[in-house]
């Protein structure tokens, strides 16, 4: 009876899963609000006041920095490159600026300052269409409570002074908040806002740490020391569980830790269809930082080496020297395997300030990527020096992002053919065999793809964008997210085109959108011809499992039959069908 009592207290809330696993134990509930002293200055004060801004604001960074080698130091390469980024942002001038105008303008002390042009950047970012700029919101509240904190001498709460085993709650956690936490004493996490991309997620997953968001009032439900069940996998708390409950997660808490150990063990393993076709896996990275993971979860080289970090968030151009150092410390590491390295694709959700370029113009169809480069060649052609005095010291591909036709592609080349000409007459070494790529994500490059097959050495399928120009679906807008969709029969005949135009012309071709880490579409994409699958390192073992169970003749089958039908949710409902009968346990514990 008591038992069956105990089960009708339960109470299940529905989130998004953001990191996998599952926790079972107290909570901690983070109260954490932000009060912030707002007082007027005399004029005679203002450039004292400002030069306390300043001293905080080196403060800030200091400590920043010392999260960022922590990180780098112990191996959390994707939280280290956030803590990066909030360095990048604490020297932005337009940022620095402006509050020093707010202070000698309305007379007003340095934390007012702070929090009201602040929250003017928050409201610009969290409007904006693009669901990554909206997450930098997340960073700038966080670069605003280090700053307000220094400035009035209140310590933040060190969540790694937290007693063992407990799960945190809290309406959100910043980046700071989260890398604080210890693997060894936190046992997951949950908040009530967020989501997948969000920078809490992102170093949930790279602690390793099981943890869902976007719970919506979680905190307002739960008192420290409640006892919950945390299902990160699929984003699930139960609050109040009963003990069969309890006894059913523990089952499910050992297989988990089964499955993560049966794919470390594929890391090594060669990636061969049961009937020896191989294919590549390679990973997306956006930091040099991020080899160790690359490396460390079996990937054969970077498919996509992005380039805009070093373009954002300053307030002048990278040297060439710059980027040269970088492209050659990521060949180095990464030798005797590939890199290819995507050419400069500013604008839409990245943009820089100092370029002078309004948001409106380089929205995401509008002057972006590829366009931009043409457009600046006093930047692009520095990059794409960098890129070719690298190349004598590993294995560099080059790829051009965004391309729509033929003459944009040969447009790109021609700025290559200068750079290579420069770097000839002024005696500097480059491969002058090095590959030349183009990433296909956009309907008309896709449906001229044999044309564009006859111009480059490989392509690139980047589906994020190709989805949402074919379905004119937005994919950060919530109130159409239903239309963007991948099963759609448009867009699995755009790849199938692409790879097929491809090998008709004797290149091989990549994917380097969230498709190809997806488990549900690797039998798909491999049954279509696909030659390299590239994404985040951590899902690798995961894509490399699938390949390995199956044939390519089986692949080929299922493609086959799937691209006889005639909507989404038909495409999808016999896709899962598949991949619930061969991989079962893939689908209960991705991430």
């Amino acid at each position: 009876m008591s038992e069956n009592l105990q089960n009708r207290n339960e109470i299940i809330l529905n989130g998004t899963p953001a990191s996998p696993g599952i926790a079972i134990g107290p909570v901690f509930i983070i109260h954490d609000e932000l009060h912030v002293p707002r007082y007027s200055l005399a004029e005679w004060t203002v450039e004292s006041e400002i030069e306390r801004f300043t001293i905080a604001t080196e403060q800030a960074k200091a400590k920043l920095g010392e999260i960022y080698v922590q990180l780098a130091n112990n191996a959390y390469q994707d939280g280290a490159n956030i803590f990066q980024a909030h360095l990048m942002m604490l020297e932005d001038r337009v940022f620095i600026d402006r509050i020093h105008h707010e202070i000698g303008s309305k007379l007003i002390n340095a934390e007012a300052a702070i929090l009201d042009v602040g929250e003017e950047f928050i409201k610009v970012f969290s409007q904006a269409d693009d669901i990554y700029l909206r997450e930098k919101s997340v960073d700038l509240r966080d670069i605003i409570r280090h700053l307000i904190s220094t400035l009035s001498g209140r310590e933040r709460l060190d969540l790694s002074m937290l007693e063992e085993g407990v799960i945190v709650i809290a309406h959100d956690l910043t980046p700071s908040d989260t890398v604080l936490i210890r693997k060894d004493k936190i046992a997951a996490f949950a908040t009530d806002v967020g989501s997948r991309i969000s920078h809490t997620a992102i170093l949930a997953r790279s602690l390793g740490i099981p943890a869902a968001v976007g719970l919506r009032n979680i905190t307002a439900q739960l008192k420290t020391g409640d006892l919950i069940i945390l299902d990160g996998t699929h984003g699930k708390v139960i609050l109040h569980p009963g003990e069969e409950t309890i006894k059913n997660y523990q089952v499910e808490q050992e297989k988990f830790y089964a499955f993560e150990e049966s794919l470390h063990r594929l890391t090594e393993l060669p990636v061969i269809t049961l009937d020896g076709h191989e294919r590549k896996l390679s990973a997306n990275i956006e930091f040099p930082d991020e080899i160790y993971a690359v490396k460390n979860h079996g990937a054969k080289g970077i498919g996509l080496y992005r380039t805009e970090y070093f373009y954002v968030g300053r307030d002048d151009l990278p040297s060439e020297d710059e980027l040269f150092e970088d492209y050659k410390e990521v060949a180095q590491q990464i030798a005797p395997e590939s890199v290819i390295i995507r050419t400069l694709d500013l604008g839409g959700d990245k943009f820089a300030s100092y370029l002078g370029i309004p948001h409106t113009v380089s929205s995401m169809m509008g002057l972006r990527a590829i366009r931009l480069c043409l457009k600046y060649q006093d930047i692009f052609i520095p990059q794409l020096r960098a890129i070719l005095r690298a190349s004598v010291y590993g294995n560099i591909k080059i790829m051009f992002p965004m391309i729509s036709g033929v003459e944009e592609l040969r447009q790109a080349k021609e700025v290559l053919e200068t750079a290579k000409r420069q770097l000839t007459d002024d005696g500097v070494p480059f491969d002058h065999n090095l590959e030349v790529g183009a990433m296909i994500e956009i309907p008309s490059a896709a449906m001229t793809a044999d044309i564009l097959a006859k111009e480059v050495d490989f392509f690139s399928i980047g589906t994020n964008d190709l989805i949402q120009y074919s379905l004119a679906a937005d994919r950060a807008n919530e109130e159409i997210s239903e239309l963007f969709e991948p099963f759609h029969p448009a867009v699995l005949r755009f790849i199938q085109h692409v790879i097929s135009a491809a090998h008709e012309d004797g290149i091989w071709v990549g994917l380097c959108g969230e498709m190809a880490g997806d488990p549900v579409f690797t039998i798909i994409l491999l049954g279509m011809g696909l030659d390299e699958f590239s994404m985040s390192p951590q899902v690798i073992p995961e894509i490399k499992r699938i390949i390995r169970s199956v044939t390519l003749k089986e692949a080929q089958e299922l493609t086959r039959e799937i691209m006889t039908l005639s909507t989404a949710w038909e495409i999808e409902k016999r896709v899962y069908e598949e991949a619930q009968k061969r991989f079962p346990e893939l689908l209960a514990w991705g991430q």
